[in-house]
């Protein structure tokens, strides 16, 4: 979702997605990140009879209700975390969904949005919270994190070769003042992994290891597909079943997605049918004019009769 002011708001992949969702079947989707509501209009201009729109930033839910504002009670809008999407349908009585869409990661909103500390382009408070009404900010995480533990969580995480050089640069710093701004940590990461610049920042890696930590985006992402699986709508004789598509943006993600609908096609007694060999991903044309596009990757599966 880089680079996209909220009123520009462009969804990734949206044909791609419409073509494997197929909304024109009618019945309920579930949009587990409905962000900015772009792929949520697009299940509703497509044919969906309602979308049951979750997200953890009450902020992103306040922008997706003033634009899903025409579809009226076709739309519900619920403040809360993907992974309980099993919970949020049970307290709705909502039973064999035909679509759900996760679109993973951090909005082109959190990162435009000022305050967020999300981005290390403009200096600001090291929050980087997607839900603002819980946890710790990172500001505060990284108060008496261990160096050995943090080195960890910048190698796994952002794949950083000088995860420990970096780890035991924040340690040191924070023994002199306290880390409370981006534009302070992505200096002292700047200095630790050194050297020439290349493509990217050489502030990226860390940046979206702790991100991901601080959220725990991967947390649970296997069990939760699973419970996804489980909403959807199996196939019978005269339906087609429910569909799940996961729209991830590194390598990380994508090696959970592929690795647990792989697991749950190959059981004895599969749930789903996968539909996507390979991660369908953007053409020449969506890159150029979206560069959030660059690094998405769509998956699907189809539940089966059973």
């Amino acid at each position: 979702m880089d680079g996209e002011a909220p009123a520009r708001h462009v969804p990734v992949l949206l044909d791609e997605v419409r073509a494997l969702l197929e909304p024109w079947r009618g019945g309920v989707f579930v949009d587990g990140t409905v962000g900015l509501g772009g792929h949520a209009r697009m299940l509703l201009e497509g044919g969906a009879d309602r979308v049951i729109g979750i997200d953890r930033d009450a902020q992103a839910l306040e922008r997706s209700r003033e634009s899903l504002a025409q579809f009226g009670d076709r739309v519900t809008l619920v403040h809360a975390d993907y992974r309980s999407l099993d919970t949020v349908l049970a307290a709705r009585g909502i039973q064999g969904v035909t679509g759900v869409l996760l679109d993973l990661g951090v909005s082109s909103m959190q990162l435009d949005e000022e305050g967020r500390g999300f981005s290390f382009r403009r200096d600001e408070p090291l929050d980087m919270r997607m839900d603002r009404s819980q946890g710790q900010t990172l500001a505060e995480r990284l108060v008496d994190v261990d160096e050995a533990e943090l080195a960890d969580v910048i190698f796994k995480f952002g794949e950083e070769r000088k995860s420990r050089r970096v780890a035991r640069a924040i340690v040191e710093a924070r023994q002199r003042e306290p880390l409370q701004r981006t534009g302070q940590l992505a200096a002292i990461v700047r200095r630790a992994v050194g050297g020439p610049w290349q493509r990217i920042d050489p502030a990226t890696r860390t940046f979206q290891a702790l991100r991901i930590w601080v959220n725990g985006e991967l947390d649970a992402l296997d069990s939760c597909i699973a419970r996804a699986v489980d909403a959807l709508q199996p196939a019978s004789e005269d339906i087609a079943g429910g569909r799940l598509a996961v729209i991830s943006f590194h390598s990380l993600e994508d090696r959970i997605v592929k690795h647990t609908f792989r697991a749950l096609a190959h059981r004895d007694a599969p749930r789903v049918r996968v539909l996507t060999k390979r991660p369908v991903v953007a053409g020449d044309e969506e890159e150029t004019a979206n560069s959030r596009a660059r690094s998405a990757k769509l998956r699907a599966v189809e539940r089966v009769a059973g």
